[in-house]
């Protein structure tokens, strides 16, 4: 490919879109009685969204329930189930901000990235429609053509999105140093790993302690959802 200059990697959930789809995709599978029992479910799913709120969840622990619910269905149930969610919860949320700040670097020739810690099969799809080619997220291990529930490989968590980032670039033959710039949209702590290694950190739409780690260091503070964001810890 032609290199750029220039890279603009973006964080997913309350970043690019004002909820969290790991978040909402339980809940959605849930509610819906897709994931067991409904209230065991519900309550799980809220255990893990304190914890990651807190700085505190692991990738392991974190891939035992989330990745767990793709093995409730068969490919086909799951694609299905997978349209519903998109049709009911997600595009209803994509919003204009999000959607011109990417189109504002995708116009400067920028090579354009989505980096989340929510699996690939949860956001290839949002990925797709927010306009956004390049996506790096956990991968879910697959055998027989079935979910196993399980972790391929490094997850795109913490400090492993600079590993997952250093690959997918490595395979298209560039390397992080070797940009101008590169800018990393997100919102969350548990993402400063790669916020510390890039140029140009964006705190977006951040939390509270990601706010004032921001204000402390100096970053831009970008606020695309004031009006919209869900309450966040």
């Amino acid at each position: 490919m032609t290199a750029t200059p220039f890279l603009a990697l973006f964080d997913l959930d309350h970043t690019l879109i004002p909820l969290d789809s790991d978040y909402q995709w339980a809940d959605f599978l849930a509610r819906s009685g897709r994931a067991g029992d409904p209230a065991e479910a519900i309550r799980r799913n809220e255990e893990l969204m304190d914890q990651y709120n807190a700085g505190v969840l692991s990738a392991t622990e974190s891939a035992e329930f989330l990745l767990g619910l793709l093995t409730q269905g068969t490919q086909e149930e799951l694609l299905s189930w997978q349209q519903e969610f998109m049709q009911s919860i997600i595009l209803p949320a994509i919003q204009a901000p999000a959607l011109e700040l990417l189109a504002k670097h995708k116009k400067q020739g920028h090579l354009v990235a989505i980096v989340t810690a929510t699996n690939e099969f949860v956001t290839r799809p949002i990925a797709d429609a927010l306009g956004v080619e390049h996506l790096i997220a956990t991968i879910p291990e697959q055998h027989n053509g079935r979910y196993t529930g399980k972790i391929q490989g490094v997850p795109s968590f913490q400090a492993g999105k600079i590993t997952r980032v250093q690959d997918w670039l490595a395979g298209l033959g560039l390397s992080l140093d070797g940009f101008e710039r590169c800018w990393f949209y997100s919102d969350s702590p548990n993402d400063l790993p790669l916020m510390d290694v890039v140029s140009d950190p964006v705190a977006t739409n951040p939390s509270e302690s990601l706010r004032s780690i921001a204000q402390e260091r100096g970053w831009p503070i970008l606020d695309l959802f004031a009006d919209m964001m869900d309450s966040k810890s």
